[in-house]
């Protein structure tokens, strides 16, 4: 009797605050590779829901669950098979449901990735397609086009996917399908009902099972101008740069009504379900996708994009803070995610003065050996800039394995790769698959824990022992430590979605306090500064070079550190 109370207590607080999401710490599962109950190596919701205490004591508001459905997995899961069932390689509906419940009664809401842009070519609608003739309905849902040329045989333009190679491909009748990712991942034609009418079901489905919210791949790509004859692939180059939302593919104004009906849905339910989009446009174009009558969030790459530098990050928030004042949304940082290089390892790349992943490309392409990766260094400023983001108003999203600290794996042999950049752009791009290793939870256990088993779906190098959680949990200094320490507080820190800066001499060091009182300080350089006596004086509650909190004064702030004082 007492768990139930306990849960329903807990259901009627999650009940009670529709703005939850608004200063949320939100942890992306990659669930394939974040626990395995069956020690077949694939990572499986049952493992998931086995690790749900280490979810509270890190002390995450939310999970956000990359995609989980039937697929063949030829983009990680973003080819989706069946919008509304669960991958048989990980698990149940019933293991969903059993989930989800288990994540509620422990006070941590889900958000689900949807991918809304494209299905998989194993799709029951695309059978469909490929089985009916041009010009049928089935087709209609899909954006097929006849071939140029006197046989038909030329794709109908000469677009090229964002893995690589023509984004046509021919199906042996004269047409050619729209795929602007893999061939294994046609686009779906959103200016037909029917596909609007489909995802508005798979919406409430999900939501009517507890799904607190949803996650929009590629929210900025649904509609599509394809109005004959199509533009070359240079004139789409040149209306990308221009980032006026004038682009035939991407950011186009007929988004706001398809929206406007996923808001609809979402505000059936109480609390109303939240979304955040994934949408890779510039920052003035983010309006569209975070305004209260759209989806009402939308991701803001900027500090996952920028160099370590004090002044970056200073423009960055500015700009962001305004952004959300405009559109009554809250801003969303984050660092790292399944598709970029792990922040650990970007911040040890030499400096150079530009943005670090053109540089961070070749070193993957070098297996991780050239440029040196300065893995301490990298390590120090990741843990700082987590402190300073964490401290920022508005919600942080978290990736499995920062809160270890781990590194991007790159030496990873090619007959091991899964990622389609890697085999449709081999020696160009080596793919995504160094971030989404197996997480190392026990340094001594088979696959480090991961599994009951020696298995993993990819290989998780010997280096992980160091970093697995067994060995972070017991040590105050450790990365972990930091992540679960910096969660309890964050609460306490955060009151209005407000900062103000405080003026510091030096262009390496950022200050900026709370509305609560705290104060946030980073010095980005490499020297130690003296800290004014108005600061100096404050409590050091928690330090990113994991020196312990202490009541008495800190009045010099080493390099590459951020503080939170009190």
């Amino acid at each position: 009797m007492t768990d139930l109370l306990a849960r329903l207590d807990t259901d009627r607080l999650l009940a009670a605050d529709p703005d939850w999401w608004r200063q949320a710490a939100v942890y992306q599962i990659y669930p394939r590779s974040f626990a395995d109950a069956n020690g077949d190596g694939i990572g499986d919701l049952e493992g998931i829901t086995s690790r749900i205490p280490y979810l509270v004591e890190l002390g995450v508001d939310a999970v956000w669950l990359s995609p989980f459905y039937p697929s063949a997995l030829a983009d990680g899961g973003y080819d989706v098979d069946d919008y509304r069932d669960v991958d048989p390689k990980i698990g149940t509906l019933a293991d969903f449901d059993e989930m989800i419940r288990a994540l509620h009664a422990a006070g941590i809401r889900l958000i689900a990735d949807i991918v809304p842009n494209h299905s998989s070519d194993r799709h029951d609608w695309f059978r469909e397609a490929l089985a009916s003739p041009k010009g049928s309905a089935a087709r209609e849902r899909y954006i097929f086009r006849d071939g140029e040329g006197p046989d038909g045989a030329q794709p109908p333009s000469d677009w090229q996917s964002i893995f690589g190679g023509s984004a046509w491909e021919p199906v042996g009748d004269g047409q050619f399908y729209l795929h602007l990712f893999a061939p294994e991942q046609p686009d779906l034609n959103w200016a037909n009902r029917e596909v609007r009418d489909d995802f508005l079901r798979t919406l409430r489905f999900w939501s009517d099972r507890g799904v607190d919210g949803f996650r929009v791949d590629v929210a900025h790509g649904l509609a599509k101008d394809l109005t004959a004859p199509l533009r070359s692939h240079a004139e789409l180059e040149a209306t990308k740069l221009a980032g006026d939302g004038s682009h035939p593919l991407w950011d186009r104004e007929e988004l706001d009504e398809i929206y406007a009906e996923w808001r609809a849905v979402f505000d059936e339910y109480d609390p109303p379900r939240i979304a955040v989009a994934e949408a890779w446009v510039a920052p003035t174009r983010r309006h569209r996708y975070a305004a209260p009558t759209s989806l009402g969030q939308a991701f803001n790459f900027d500090l996952l994009r920028a160099n370590f530098s004090a002044s970056e990050f200073h423009e960055i928030v500015d700009r962001n803070m305004v952004f959300a004042a405009e559109t009554g949304s809250s801003n969303t940082w984050v660092f790292s995610n399944h598709d970029v290089i792990r922040h650990a390892t970007r911040y040890g790349l030499p400096d150079d003065g530009t943005f670090e992943y053109d540089l961070g490309k070749a070193w993957l392409l070098s297996g991780g050996t050239t440029p040196a990766v300065d893995a301490a260094r990298g390590l120090r400023r990741a843990r700082a800039a987590t402190l300073f983001l964490l401290g920022l108003p508005g919600s942080a999203y978290l990736y499995q394995g920062e809160e270890l600290g781990l590194a991007e794996v790159a030496s990873i042999p090619d007959s091991e790769r899964q990622d389609p950049t890697f085999f449709r752009n081999a020696g160009v791009e080596v793919g995504r698959d160094g971030c989404r290793v197996p997480l190392p939870w026990d340094a001594d256990a088979p696959s480090f824990g991961f599994g009951p088993t020696d298995a993993s779906h990819l290989p998780q190098p010997e280096w992980f022992a160091q970093y697995a959680v067994d060995v972070q949990a017991g040590d105050p200094a450790s990365t972990l430590s930091m992540y679960r320490r910096a969660l309890a507080l964050r609460h306490e820190l955060q009151g209005a979605e407000k900062l103000a800066w405080i003026a510091l001499d030096g262009p390496d060091v950022l200050a900026f306090q709370r509305p609560t009182g705290w104060t946030v300080v980073t010095n980005f350089g490499t020297e130690p500064v003296a800290l004014p006596s108005a600061l100096a004086e404050r409590e050091v509650v928690l330090s990113s070079d994991g020196a312990p909190a202490a009541p008495g004064a800190r009045g010099v702030l080493p390099g590459e550190t951020t503080v939170w004082l009190r």
